[in-house]
């Protein structure tokens, strides 16, 4: 049903607001142009009232949640690509229809490491994307190949490279299209120009030749992470500097913390004025960027490197392949690298990045949880990181995977049959979000920005999407007071109702 002049007033509702407090006010949206509305100005501008007023009972009606990285949902996997581009499209209108019953209104598509000639066929299957009464395709999440051997989790080690030629190397890989400038990029052909463009990449800032690209990608309006590394707290710090954003899923595939040099972790305690000098390796020494070959060796024997090499890959990407003990990591900055004078302080402002957290009370303790939200709860985003075996209708129990194998899952928890290997994460969103309420003691309002608002400024989108701001799309999604989808809007149409 659509009101005679477009207007819906939302009323009997608790909204969360941009500092997590919750409110009890009236909400307008314009449901013809999807866009929420300064309801005072509508009224006195247009001299007109809601025809629809509907009444939330004294539900929450929330900006709709984001999830900057999931790998797939309801049987599609965003980095697999059999050649047939309509298929591969099915499968994202799919997922953007279906995952709305969890409260996503807006998704990053990530795709793993893959072989490099699919990079740029996947990358622009994966720009931004609206389609009616479902979920917007926000462009893509590239996580890797520039990433650290030790810490590849699922990615296939032969495909992980290094970037010699720097900012050349990600556009070899990636395309050149892929990399343009962020308006020449939204404008090209195959995109649609109505949506926000998102490009995330994330990559191991101690790997040959990152660093160095990292000022250019954001030029060119990339987010760039920091994940899948072994990066000491200097490099981590340099990269933050250089203008990386965001940590990827904090506390998986990284080293563990440290009191004497607590990696990347340690970001979330930095102080805004830097004070202690870098410590750079001594005059003359080399870099041990990429672990492979001789500098696995040394680190850990001939052996265990081939060992390493030859491992099967676990199939959670956000899991060790190799444990990292609490201990100075393993690499240290090189001096061509981070472009520091040897003893100079760093008496700069310093902005911490936001960090992601997978909240399945798997891939990390609760405690964890708390202790990252309690240092800076300010730049904590919710992510899933979930499977392509994402759907919450799936009934525990022994289920076909792939390559012949079968998984058990057990609520949250999946294990390849006959084995205690985690398979990853089919957590949603919206459990998340009561999950992290409950693990940090932090208010519903409080965990719902970490879905909807953190992770839209940390994109740099948030006068669009994660806010009730006037002018936002009309993307919302109203829960109970414990947390639970009731329905979710889409650009002011209802999209999904719980029955």
């Amino acid at each position: 049903m659509i009101s005679s002049n477009g207007l819906i007033c939302f009323t009997n509702c608790l909204l969360p607001l941009e500092d997590g407090s919750l409110v009890q006010r009236d909400l307008w949206i314009d449901e013809r142009r999807g866009t929420i509305l300064d309801a005072q100005r509508t009224f006195f501008l247009r001299k007109e009232r809601p025809d629809r007023v509907i009444d939330l009972k004294g539900n929450v009606l929330s900006p709709g949640f984001m999830d900057i990285q999931i790998n797939g949902a309801y049987g599609f996997d965003f980095s697999v690509y059999d050649g047939d581009d309509e298929a591969y499209r099915q499968g994202l209108k799919t997922i953007a229809e279906r995952i709305v019953e969890t409260g996503v209104t807006s998704l990053v598509p990530t795709i793993i490491t893959q072989e490099k000639s699919l990079y740029p066929k996947l990358l622009h299957l994966l720009r931004p994307l609206s389609l009616a009464n479902s979920a917007a395709l926000l462009g893509w999440h590239a996580e890797g190949p520039f990433i650290q051997l030790a810490k590849r989790g699922a990615h296939a080690p032969q495909f992980l490279v290094p970037a010699h030629e720097r900012f050349a190397s990600f556009e070899a890989v990636y395309g050149t299209d892929n990399l343009a400038d962020q308006e020449d990029w939204l404008m090209a052909e195959g995109s649609d120009v109505d949506s926000v463009g998102v490009r995330i990449i994330t990559a191991a800032p101690e790997i040959d030749g990152v660093m160095p690209a990292v000022d250019e990608l954001v030029k060119r309006g990339v987010v760039f992470s920091i994940g899948h590394s072994i990066a000491t707290t200097d490099i981590a710090t340099h990269a933050v500097q250089q203008g990386a954003r965001l940590i990827t899923h904090l506390f998986n595939a990284m080293p563990q913390l440290h009191h004497r040099d607590p990696s990347i972790i340690g970001l979330l305690g930095a102080s805004p004025h830097l004070s202690v000098p870098f410590a750079l390796p001594p005059s003359g020494s080399s870099s041990v960027s990429h672990l492979r070959g001789g500098s696995l060796s040394r680190r850990l024997g001939t052996k265990s490197a081939q060992a390493l090499l030859e491992s099967p890959k676990p199939t959670s990407e956000a899991f060790d392949d190799l444990e990292t003990p609490p201990q100075t990591p393993l690499l240290r900055a090189t001096t061509s690298d981070l472009s520091l004078v040897k003893g100079k302080a760093a008496d700069m402002a310093f902005e911490r990045p936001f960090y992601e957290l997978i909240v399945d009370g798997i891939h990390s303790h609760p405690n964890s949880v708390r202790l990252a939200y309690s240092a800076y709860p300010e730049g904590c985003i919710l992510i899933t990181d979930a499977m392509k075996i994402l759907d919450p209708h799936l009934k525990d129990g022994v289920h076909e995977w792939r390559d012949g194998k079968r998984f058990v899952k057990e609520g949250d928890k999946l294990y390849l049959e006959g084995t205690d290997t985690l398979a990853g994460s089919v957590v949603t969103l919206d459990k998340c979000v009561r999950n992290f309420s409950r693990f940090t003691g932090c208010s519903l309002g409080e965990a719902i920005k970490c879905a909807t608002f953190n992770p839209a400024k940390c994109l740099g989108i948030e006068n669009k999407k994660g806010t009730l701001r006037p002018g936002a799309d009309a993307d919302l999604v109203v829960l109970d007071r414990q947390g639970n989808v009731l329905s979710t809007w889409v650009k002011g149409q209802e999209v999904w109702k719980k029955d």
